[in-house]
């Protein structure tokens, strides 16, 4: 019997037989096969190949049990789905394409198609040793590159007529070894390039990269089953829709992390993505969120401790490892390098120090302002209330306290104070509100109309449950402007989509986010499984999963929309739509609605910060579009300069328009930022010109159509009309 014959009948006789366990047998011979003989790198070292564990085969039968029969998305496992979970596998391992070679993939032929198989009945051993195959190249790049630094980064060459491509997502896998060395050296000249660029001198060049390329190496020889078998498993949940995905008993342990991975020290909620922890969104009145600096989409590079010299490079890093690093005592300092989301490349970063602390209930309050418009001889008082969550304090409200905070009870409070100051219309803003707790939303919607639904909730057995609001009572019913934009998710949806449907009101702004599923995590023999078990739709009858919320009237934004985004997601839930149910509509906008959009086109048409927002919106899609970068000294300081000059054009545009001095060079702009960022109490003057646009909308709503001043007003109109 040969070596092979005996390897398949070892594997076929351990387990399940029949088929699918030869089948899995013949493709880990296949990969195993494909492995170096040897994974040792020098002396010292040798990488341990991780084995999947009998509590991991019996998780991946329930998970592949539930995928199948309880998730809201209709899909079985079939060879179709095995390729495109193999693809999404190695994306996940090796998104870049800078790792693995055509040859490794062509080997892996045979294993696309028996995926699924293996799948279904629990045999992980194939993902098990594509994985180890990753790990292994992963130590050899990291060697080679570690090997290039120590030769002397003063001997590569920078006058030649190269570039490097910035994303290699798209890029065909190289050829061969000798294809990727040539792909790491302009890998490494383009970092070296950039921090040269930044004044940083070839010492502490070649120190930096020394530390993340022995840091990268460190993880990759601490490889785990674990993190084999989560990344396996979400490669496989993540077939059904973007928000399914396996939580390890690691993971599971904390809630925070479990359910949102919010950090309780800085208050961003982060995921993986590629060799990077991505900033997905910011949590309201959290340290970053109050800090400034910190964007979503910002990708993390290093992590640094207020009493250590010496950041910590995380590129590569396990997302709980990142976790737990940037998690640490209330009032300590944690300094973030960040790739902005707006970098032209990936060797731009920006330094950002946060004080940590818990998000406070009180600092993610609604609150509220008044602003006048003088149109001729009337003056318009505008209340605006700005709403950065839907919140409750569950926990006061079980123990029974009558004042427990809420969302609904502050802004019934906002309210009657703003009808007490004489507002003559309300505008609500929802920007960068990512949602929330559901019932509040729900609630919200009914401090503007009499009874009705709100939103309608559908799960996978096409079974339709329709919230209402019981309560007949409305706190304000006068004119309503509400303001989105791409961060606005969830709940905000919700409330935005019900406002519109019931005519009560303009919505405002830039395309939602479009995120329309409910999702429950459910607890397996190992670890969680967060599944997608519902959709939301609105009261006309469509989701607001994927499209979102359209506005009445369009203003853009900064955010990439195909970057940001349920659309924007690998396998994301189509929109569609069910029966609407029975709603009042209170006002017919489409009488004003063209009138309302053209004086608000001519204001912006002079409108100078408009004008710097188009200039801005402008010049990030120029480097989105920007799809390599100059390896060459001359060429890439001309680029540079460029960015430079344009970033501190805007910056001084701005600071004109608010009557500030212009800075002198983008040292000054940058040294202006971080002074702003670390006065966390610190307030722009300047009302957002956003909202003023909200509040200048409602001022034209009141001119254009006096019978806006209240839905019982429009009540009594309409039912005059049908009594003649």
């Amino acid at each position: 019997m040969s070596i092979a014959e005996r390897f398949i009948s070892r594997c076929s006789n351990s387990g399940k037989g029949g088929r699918a366990g030869k089948q899995a047998a013949v493709l880990t011979l296949m990969l195993a096969l494909a492995l170096p003989v040897s994974a040792k790198v020098d002396t010292d070292k040798v990488y341990e190949p991780v084995s999947p564990t009998v509590e991991q085969a019996r998780a991946n039968i329930l998970i592949a049990r539930q995928l199948q029969f309880t998730h809201f998305r209709d899909m079985s496992i079939n060879d179709s789905l095995s390729g495109d979970v193999f693809d999404a596998y190695l994306e996940y391992l090796d998104g870049q394409r800078i790792y693995l070679t055509q040859k490794d993939i062509e080997n892996f032929n045979a294993v696309r198609l028996g995926l699924g198989s293996a799948l279904k009945t629990g045999q992980l051993q194939p993902g098990f040793d594509i994985y180890n195959l990753v790990q292994q190249r992963i130590i050899q790049r990291l060697e080679f590159a570690l090997g290039i630094v120590d030769e002397g980064i003063d001997k590569l060459d920078f006058e030649a007529a190269e570039s490097i491509l910035l994303d290699r997502s798209e890029a065909n896998w190289e050829a061969d070894k000798e294809a990727l060395d040539a792909l790491w050296v302009k890998r490494i000249k383009n970092a070296v390039l950039a921090q040269r660029l930044n004044g940083t001198d070839d010492e502490g060049i070649e120190d930096a990269l020394r530390r993340r390329y022995e840091g990268q190496l460190k993880r990759a020889y601490q490889a785990r089953s674990e993190d084999a078998f989560q990344a396996y498993m979400n490669a496989f949940a993540g077939m059904w829709d973007p928000h399914t995905s396996y939580f390890s008993p690691r993971t599971s342990e904390n809630f925070n992390i479990n359910m949102s991975l919010s950090l309780e020290g800085i208050g961003a909620v982060l995921q993986s993505d590629n060799e990077y922890t991505k900033v997905v969104r910011l949590v309201p009145g959290g340290p970053a969120s109050k800090q400034g600096q910190l964007e979503p989409a910002d990708r993390i590079v290093s992590v640094k401790q207020e009493d250590e010299s010496k950041a910590v490079n995380v590129i590569g890093w396990r997302l709980d490892e990142v976790v737990d690093l940037i998690r640490g005592p209330r009032e300590s300092t944690v300094t973030l390098e960040v790739i902005p989301a707006d970098a032209p490349d990936e060797t731009v970063t920006e330094t950002i120090a946060i004080k940590r602390d818990k998000v406070k209930l009180e600092e993610q309050s609604a609150s509220s302002e008044v602003i006048e418009f003088d149109r001729g001889s009337d003056t318009f008082r505008i209340g605006v209330i700005h709403i950065p969550t839907f919140y409750a304090d569950f926990k006061a409200m079980q123990n029974g306290d009558p004042n427990y905070k809420s969302t609904t009870r502050d802004v019934r409070k906002l309210i009657d104070e703003l009808k007490a100051e004489g507002i003559d219309g309300v505008v609500m803003d929802l920007r960068n509100n990512g949602g929330g707790a559901l019932h509040e939303a729900n609630d919200l919607v009914g401090l503007f109309i009499e009874k009705g639904p709100t939103v309608q909730i559908r799960n996978s057995n096409n079974d339709v449950q329709v919230l209402n609001d019981e309560d007949p009572s409305v706190s304000y019913d006068g004119p309503l402007v509400v303001l989105v934009n791409r961060m606005s998710a969830s709940a905000s949806e919700i409330f935005a989509g019900a406002i519109q449907d019931y005519g009560r009101g303009l919505v405002v702004g830039s395309q939602t986010f479009g995120k329309g599923t409910v999702q429950a995590v459910r607890p397996l023999n190992h670890g969680q499984l967060k599944i997608t078990q519902s959709k939301f739709y609105r009261v006309s009858g469509g989701s607001t999963q994927h499209k979102g919320v359209i506005p009445d009237i369009e203003i853009p934004s900064r955010v990439d929309k195909t970057r940001i985004g349920e659309d924007a997601l690998d396998h994301a839930l189509p929109w569609d739509q069910i029966e609407a149910v029975p709603h009042t509509r209170y006002f017919d906008f489409s009488s004003v609605i063209d009138e309302l959009r053209t004086r608000h086109d001519n204001r912006f048409e002079d409108d100078p910060e408009f004008q710097l927002l188009q200039k801005e919106i402008e010049f990030l899609k120029q480097q989105r579009e920007q799809t390599s970068v100059s390896l060459n000294i001359d060429d890439r300081k001309e680029y540079q300069s460029q960015i430079e000059r344009t970033r501190l054009s805007i910056a001084n545009a701005r600071r004109e328009i608010h009557g500030g001095d212009p800075f002198d060079s983008l040292e000054e702009l940058d040294e202006w930022q971080d002074q702003q960022a670390a006065d966390l109490d610190s307030t722009d003057e300047e009302m957002d010109f956003i909202v003023h646009e909200g509040g200048k909308i409602m001022a034209d709503m009141l001119e254009l159509d006096q019978r806006m001043a209240s839905i019982l007003d429009i009540k009594q109109i309409t039912a005059q009309a049908q009594a003649r």
